[in-house]
């Protein structure tokens, strides 16, 4: 079964990746970063330190 709640909109490189993420439920986006082994998960934020939502 595949995961439809999150669709990836973005991503750039190969061994350093950065990627965003859309939530389909809320529209929040996410940064993604790996480096390597080791990664993380974020909210992605605007100027005013709120998430930025996407109309879904």
């Amino acid at each position: 079964m595949a995961n439809e709640r999150f669709m990836k909109i973005y991503s750039q490189g190969s061994l350093t990746v950065t990627e965003i993420w859309v939530d389909l439920e809320t529209g929040v986006n996410y940064l993604f970063h790996v480096v390597g082994n080791a990664g993380g998960l974020t909210p992605l934020l605007d100027a005013d330190g709120k998430p930025v939502v996407s109309p879904i």
